[in-house]
């Protein structure tokens, strides 16, 4: 049985002192039964942000991890280390992992490997660019991500991924793919898993939708039959308003 899961991404943003204060504030939450909650500081706090969490259900997972367990990588962070930390997720292929810092479907194999390796989940993200939403290419792209990212992996190694669908035009804009947008996309995704693997596999696989996704829209994109949860930014920076959404269901 699939997961409701709310991860809030923070991206860079978040000192010490500011992570601190969140996650004071977190602890005095009450949290929604049956819901996941994750959240994703940055490098420098995830052992502070975990030891702080010890003895509440909130998990504290990585924005990103380099492919190789070890070596001359000058400011790249492992798997081995994110574990030793207290991250056993990581989010990998995020579009702004792949935009800015040329992460392509090869480089993100190997991520996936590296993560599933070492008993590591992943999220794994895929999305489209506004122009190829416009020119009509966006379900193939998608396909296209999923085939060079994951469907190499075997079938049991799907215990441990999570597909996080973000359309890139909806990520930082104050744009959001329409609830009808949002599921046409994740019932394709999940039909795509299900061509190359089965349909157990398929149904029993997490998608969260990514793409500013606020305390007003969540609960109408989390209806959806085929949304799972969401993949949280700027919301997810503020308790209240993470929290609102991790209530949506």
């Amino acid at each position: 049985m699939r997961k409701k899961i709310v991860a809030g991404n923070w991206k860079m943003n978040n000192d010490l002192a500011e992570t601190e204060l969140f996650l004071e504030e977190l602890k005095k939450q009450v949290f929604p039964e049956n819901v996941v909650i994750m959240i994703a500081p940055a490098f420098t706090n995830l052992n502070h942000a975990f030891n702080s969490l010890r003895q509440h259900p909130a998990e504290v997972i990585a924005q990103n991890m380099h492919q190789s367990n070890e070596g001359a990588f000058t400011g790249e962070i492992s798997a081995k280390m994110l574990k030793s930390v207290g991250a056993n997720t990581v989010i990998l292929g995020h579009s702004e992992r792949r935009a800015y810092f040329n992460e392509d479907g090869a480089i993100l194999s190997e991520k996936v490997n590296t993560a599933l390796e070492n008993e590591m989940t992943a999220i794994f993200c895929v999305g489209e660019e506004l122009k190829d939403r416009k020119n009509g290419t966006h379900f193939q792209l998608i396909k296209t991500q999923l085939s060079e990212g994951l469907f190499h992996i075997s079938n049991d190694a799907w215990e441990n991924i999570i597909i996080a669908y973000e359309p890139v035009w909806a990520i930082g804009t104050g744009e959001t793919a329409s609830p009808e947008q949002a599921q046409e996309m994740h019932k394709f995704i999940r039909k795509t898993i299900a061509e190359n693997y089965s349909n157990k596999i398929a149904e029993n696989v997490s998608i969260l939708y990514g793409g500013s996704v606020k305390p007003d829209n969540a609960s109408e994109i989390f209806g959806q039959p085929d949304v799972d949860g969401g993949l949280i930014g700027g919301a997810s920076l503020q308790v209240e308003s993470f929290m609102k959404i991790a209530n949506s269901f």
